[in-house]
């Protein structure tokens, strides 16, 4: 298929606000796609080259593309510059500036989407001196024989910043569009179930929609794990009081809530994988864990919930930011396990000898884990439990959590299933003494001054629009970040700093804009209505409570929620 025919999808998608109007745009070309084109064509869409759980990304940023630009079209850097400032918009300005050149049809040749997805993959393997260069001639040849609406959408899909308001929802209705147009109501209802099934087992809408067209109904109810690559697990909502969440289930246990890294563990018996809460392969950074559950799992094939957590002196937990060092390192990975030891708390299993055991009650599923763990106590053991619905019991349970250094508790219900990727009130609730806080992406950042002169000292906020997939600025936060460290929780603004730079996608005066990657937790004092803010929102006194890498900006709070704190607070109906 050629590249100008999803271009043609582009254009339409982004000028349509409507749902519908984007969901009947992708469903025409999913329809039309071959079979081998259409995993491509699905993650082109989504303005990605990869699945939201690969390791691998482009690495490409707004300077590069400048160069490339540059190069393609002939104008200086500078001009380049111009045009930016002007659009903000990479993939505009080179529109422009192509559209505008003479003899710009002798470079251009057709060019189909797998040479542009192969191009843009590339991207991500080039390491090592030159690497940059090399970088810039791949898209380069990309921009150099494409027409200037072509060349738009190229520069914006290497940057990460496609703008086409095609989020997650879209793209499952787009599927059931494509491949079960004749159902309606409650049939419809049921295919979009089970494409969501599929998704949560197989979290990539490429290989979703390959099945959907293949296999039809059936195969998406079947979709299942597969061993290696990692699922979207259940999350828990977020409970007033321990009270309240006591009274919810007639059954049920208590837990710790850690103050950790929820890690998904797959064994297929001698190989053993792992991965994050977002879906982050870990396995090369934690190979005492891999030889922990080589050593410690009596089941030959199985995959395994628990939470890793780092411990400091004496046996006792550590902050998580330690923790977080291991998941981000890539180099010296033997020194790090020597400084920064880690004892599993497991406490889940969903897998079992090549059975799935999402149908089975918590109770039975936490019998079957009791049966496969060898318990190394401080080291490799299961989450404590309280079967008790006694409050005070509970209570000292919970403020015993406290006093540890963790987070708070969880109270699951025993009689529940597991429901991949759904935040399910029948299923867990977790307690912890700040109830309000927002988890947030850095979409942007101004320069410090004076003391702060060479980090950067305040940050925008976002939210998600979980329609169009898009961030929305909420606020501006700078306090709750250190000048200096005073203690192992503080996060410095040299630390915050050293974090976002590799996400800088352009600057203008000593404002930077920043891809979002970056989840932290944030406590404020109000939510107040502001039209400063594509939110509709701002925060009033917003405060740094922690980094959460364990979170993807895809799972950071939507504009809903924002709006049901904002009615909740000071008695609002």
């Amino acid at each position: 298929m050629l590249y100008s025919k999803l271009v043609e999808v582009y254009e339409e998608l982004e000028k349509t606000s409507a749902r519908l109007g984007k969901i009947d745009a992708i469903a025409r070309i999913l329809k039309e796609t071959e079979t081998e084109s259409l995993p491509k064509v699905v993650l082109l869409l989504q303005g990605k080259v990869f699945p939201n759980w690969s390791e691998f990304e482009t690495g490409i940023a707004d300077k590069m593309i400048v160069k490339i630009v540059s190069t393609a079209t002939g104008f200086s850097d500078k001009e380049v510059m111009k045009h930016f400032n002007e659009t903000g918009d990479l993939g505009l300005t080179v529109e422009k500036l192509l559209t505008g050149k003479k003899q710009q049809t002798l470079g251009f040749k057709q060019i189909d989407i797998t040479k542009v997805f192969e191009n843009l993959q590339k991207l991500a393997t080039v390491e090592g001196k030159g690497s940059q260069e090399v970088k810039i001639n791949i898209v380069k040849e990309l921009v150099m024989h494409s027409n200037p609406k072509e060349a738009k959408y190229i520069v914006r899909t290497a940057l990460g910043q496609l703008r086409v308001g095609v989020a997650e929802g879209v793209v499952r209705d787009a599927i059931a569009a494509a491949f079960f147009p004749d159902k309606e109501g409650d049939e419809k209802r049921a295919v979009i179930r089970a494409i969501e099934w599929a998704w949560f087992m197989r979290p990539d809408y490429g290989e979703v929609a390959c099945i959907a067209k293949q296999k039809g109904l059936e195969g998406l109810k079947k979709a299942g794990l597969e061993l290696g690559k990692p699922f979207q697990v259940l999350l828990a909502e977020k409970s007033p009081s321990l009270k309240e969440a006591l009274e919810s289930y007639e059954n049920a246990q208590i837990e710790v809530k850690f103050d950790g890294a929820r890690i998904q563990a797959h064994k297929d018996d001698e190989k053993v994988w792992l991965f994050t809460r977002r879906l982050e392969n870990v396995t090369r950074q934690f190979p005492d864990i891999v030889k922990m559950i080589k050593g410690g799992v009596k089941a030959g094939r199985c995959v395994l919930e628990g939470e890793a957590m780092a411990l400091g002196s004496g046996g006792k937990p550590a902050p998580f930011q330690l923790l977080s060092q291991r998941i981000h390192r890539k180099y010296d990975i033997d020194k790090m396990v020597k400084e920064i030891p880690i004892q599993m708390n497991w406490f889940d299993i969903v897998f079992l000898e090549g059975n799935p055991l999402f149908d089975k009650a918590f109770k039975e599923r936490r019998k079957m884990l009791e049966s496969v763990i060898k318990v190394s106590p401080g080291k490799f053991q299961l989450a404590e439990p309280l079967l008790s619905k006694d409050l005070q019991k509970a209570e000292k349970f919970y403020q015993d959590a406290l006093y540890a250094g963790q987070e708070g508790v969880m109270v699951k219900n025993l009689d529940a299933t597991y429901q991949p990727g759904r935040r399910v009130a029948g299923g867990w609730l977790k307690v912890k003494p700040i109830m309000e806080t927002l988890d947030l992406v850095i979409t942007g950042a101004q320069w410090g001054t004076g003391k702060r002169a060479g980090w950067m000292g305040s940050f925008v906020l976002a939210c998600r629009d979980q329609e169009s997939g898009e961030f929305l600025e909420c606020g501006m936060m700078g306090t709750g970040v250190k000048e200096k460290k005073t203690n192992e929780r503080d996060i410095t603004f040299r630390e915050l700093t050293e974090m976002l730079k590799p996400s800088v996608v352009g600057e203008k005066g000593n404002m930077v804009r920043i891809k979002p990657m970056i989840v932290i937790e944030i406590a404020y004092e109000e939510i107040q209505k502001s039209p400063n803010y594509d939110s509709g929102y701002a925060l009033r006194f917003p405060r740094l409570v922690s980094i959460r890498p364990d979170k993807s900006p895809e799972e950071c709070d939507d504009i809903e929620r924002m709006s049901k704190l904002y009615a909740q607070q000071k008695g609002r109906k």
